[in-house]
């Protein structure tokens, strides 16, 4: 009991650090920009502009995490309440993909994608999944080749199950970091994810969201090579 106690503290004292170092950052710096416009700002009106525009991108980054903070607690306590329905996967993609189209548009990312003509249904939450193919692609962006940018979306049918797999062409990940992978706040590169905007808290959301449908999630890579996540659904 008294092992199981230290181990809850840690694990408080750690996620206290982490949401700490998390909104720092994004604090101080709307912080910096308007202290800047209160001393009177740039005599250069553009410039201003611009900072308003970094505070606002700031204020949208603390959003996300809050919002990201409030569904993994519910996921991680049991408290979300899944719709599953018959659901046509193939279309589920394609409006992840729109969704993702600015963001794919300003980092000149190819995507390609692999599946079949014909509808395949599967039994998902339709929010849900299409929250973890979203985080996916999302991901394999900020760790694509920032030359060559290029994110694969793969089907393949597998009789009772149906596996989906996103893959990067991008910097992969060492053998060391992969079982910590889909842990609260964990990143590989620091610098590319913040710059990306992430809130640390994509993986462990999207693992949630596939077990919490009795599936399992993997990921397999070669460091300068790339990396696949891959994780099934059930057939409809």
């Amino acid at each position: 009991e008294i092992a199981q106690l230290e181990s809850q503290e840690k694990f408080r004292r750690e996620f206290i650090g982490n949401l700490s170092h998390e909104l720092k950052t994004p604090l101080f710096n709307i912080q910096g920009y308007i202290l800047t416009l209160l001393e009177g700002g740039l005599n250069d009106e553009k410039i201003n502009k611009k900072y308003l525009e970094r505070a606002e991108k700031n204020i949208d980054r603390m959003i996300k995490l809050v919002e990201d903070l409030d569904q993994i607690s519910k996921l991680e306590t049991n408290r979300v309440q899944l719709n599953i329905e018959k659901v046509n996967l193939n279309q589920l993609i394609k409006n992840a993909l729109e969704s993702l189209e600015y963001e794919i548009q300003q980092e000149n990312v190819k995507i390609k994608t692999q599946f079949f003509k014909e509808p395949i249904f599967v039994k998902a939450d339709k929010e849900k999944i299409q929250q973890v193919i979203i985080n996916l692609i999302s991901n394999a962006i900020t760790y694509s080749k920032p030359e060559d940018k290029v994110v694969e979306v793969r089907v393949h049918d597998m009789e009772n199950e149906v596996l989906v797999e996103v893959a990067d062409n991008g910097i992969g990940i060492d053998e060391k970091h992969l079982p910590r992978l889909f842990e609260r706040f964990y990143r590989v590169d620091e610098s590319r994810s913040r710059h990306m905007g992430g809130s640390g808290l994509g993986l462990a959301i999207v693992k949630h969201i596939i077990e919490a449908h009795n599936q399992t999630i993997n990921v397999r890579s070669t460091p300068g090579v790339g990396s696949t996540f891959a994780f099934t659904l059930e057939k409809a």
